[in-house]
C-alpha cells in the first residue's frame, strides 16, 4: 500500500516541459539580475532581527514568559516604534499583523491580545483592522496551516506574522520530511507574500535545545532564534539572548513582570559569566614537560618520591574520566592509573614491583598486563 502511495505520488510530481518552462522564470539567477535589500522591520537594541521575505523564532522553556517577550514585538510593530528593547518599523503597505495562537483558549488568547495593546498605549475598547488574532485551538493541524495559508493569500496588508506554536501546525516533531514541508511552507508563505512570519517552539526540557527534528530545521533556516530563559538569579525575570543570528548579535537583556501586569526592562541586570574551567588536563603535558616541571618545582628527587603518587593519581583519574565515558566511571579511572604506572615503569622512573604494590597486584600480575 506504501509503495502505491509513493507510486502514485511521482506521477502527480511529474513535470511537464510547460510547467518547467514556468518555473526556470522564478529559479534561475542570472548575474545581470537586480534585487533590493530585504526591508528590515524588526530589531533589538540596532541588530536586525527580522526582514520581509523571512522568518525567525522565540523559544524558551516552560513558564519562561516566551508570550510576554511576543507580546513586545507585536506591540512595537504596531506603533511602529520601540518596546522593550525591540524597535519597529512596517512599511505603510505591511502594517497588518496577523496572530496566530494554536495553544490557548480565548478567554487567554484575549488576555494577551489586550496586553499587546496596552504595551503598545492603544485603547482596549475598540477593535482595529490592522491587528487580527485567530485562535486555532480546536483545529487539526492541516487544518490550522490550511487557514493560514488563505488569510494569508485573501488578505491585502499583512507584514508580520505571529505563529504561536509552530508545533501544532505539524503531528510529529520529530519526523524529518513534516519537519522540511513545514519549514518550506514558512518560507514560502514569507517570500510569496513578502512578510515576516515570527514562530515560537519550546525548548526540551532536560537541555537548552529546540524540541525535535522541527528545531533542527528551524534552527538551520531561521533568520533569528531567540532564547528566552528564566534567570537563575531571580526567577521573576527572564533573559532574552540570540541564539542564533544572521545579523550582528546584540547584547542581551533581561525584564520583569511589574505590577500592571506588562513586561518591563530590568536596568542594570548583570548577567551571570558562564564558568570557565581553570585546571588544565595534565593528560596534555608529555612525560618529559611533566618530569621537568616537578624537577624544576621541587627537584629531581623530591619531583620523583614525593609528588609520584599524587601525579600518578591525579593523571590517572583524568585519563579514567576520559575512558569512563564508554566504559563506566570506575574501570575508567582504575584504568586510568595502570596506564600511567605502565608508562613510569617503561621510562625507568618506577619499577615494576613498586607500580604493582600501588595498584594491589603482584608482580607477575602487572607485567603480565603490561605486556598485553
Amino acid at each position: 500500500m506504501e509503495e502505491k502511495k509513493v507510486t502514485e505520488k511521482k506521477k502527480e510530481d511529474a513535470m511537464t516541459r510547460e510547467d518547467f518552462a514556468v518555473l526556470w522564470k522564478t529559479i534561475h539567477l542570472k548575474i545581470t539580475d537586480t534585487y533590493d535589500v530585504p526591508p528590515e522591520i524588526l530589531w533589538v537594541n540596532g541588530s536586525t532581527i527580522g526582514t520581509l521575505g523571512n522568518f525567525s523564532a522565540s523559544t524558551g522553556k516552560a513558564k519562561s514568559k516566551k508570550t510576554f517577550n511576543i507580546s513586545a514585538i507585536v506591540a512595537a510593530a504596531l506603533k511602529n516604534d520601540e518596546v522593550l528593547q525591540y524597535s519597529a518599523f512596517l512599511p505603510e503597505n505591511k502594517r497588518k499583523i496577523l496572530y496566530v495562537d494554536t495553544e490557548q483558549s480565548k478567554y487567554h488568547c484575549h488576555k494577551v491580545m489586550e496586553r499587546i495593546m496596552r504595551l503598545a498605549g492603544l485603547p482596549t475598547d475598540k477593535d482595529r483592522e490592522d491587528f487580527i488574532f485567530v485562535v486555532l485551538r480546536e483545529c487539526t493541524p492541516d487544518k490550522r496551516k490550511q487557514i493560514i495559508g488563505y488569510m494569508l493569500a485573501n488578505m491585502e496588508g499583512i507584514g508580520l506574522v505571529i505563529i504561536d506554536g509552530i508545533r501544532d501546525l505539524m503531528y510529529d516533531i520529530n519526523s524529518p520530511s513534516e519537519s522540511s514541508d513545514l519549514i518550506n511552507l514558512l518560507m514560502r508563505w514569507s517570500s510569496e507574500y513578502n512578510l515576516h512570519i515570527h514562530t515560537v517552539l519550546h525548548l526540551n526540557k532536560g537541555d537548552d535545545n529546540t524540541r525535535g527534528h522541527i528545531g533542527t530545521e528551524l534552527n538551520n533556516k531561521a533568520e533569528t532564534v531567540l532564547q528566552i530563559t528564566k534567570s537563575t538569579q531571580d526567577v521573576d525575570i527572564s533573559e532574552v539572548k540570540a541564539m542564533h543570528i544572521r545579523d550582528k548579535d546584540f547584547e542581551p537583556f533581561a525584564f520583569r513582570i511589574n505590577e500592571t501586569a506588562l513586561p518591563e526592562v530590568v536596568k542594570d541586570y548583570v548577567f551571570e559569566q558562564p564558568k570557565q574551567n581553570r585546571n588544565f588536563p595534565l593528560t596534555e603535558l608529555t612525560e618529559q614537560q611533566h618530569r621537568e616541571a616537578l624537577e624544576n618545582g621541587f627537584g629531581k628527587e623530591l619531583s620523583l618520591m614525593c609528588n609520584l603518587s599524587d601525579t600518578v593519581e591525579e593523571r590517572g583519574i583524568q585519563k579514567g574520566i576520559e575512558k569512563g565515558i564508554e566504559q563506566g566511571m570506575e574501570k575508567g579511572i582504575e584504568k586510568g592509573k595502570l596506564e600511567m604506572l605502565f608508562s613510569l615503569v617503561r621510562d625507568h622512573v618506577l619499577s615494576s614491583a613498586d607500580a604493582a604494590k600501588r595498584v594491589g597486584m603482584s608482580e607477575a600480575e602487572f607485567v603480565s598486563l603490561m605486556q598485553k
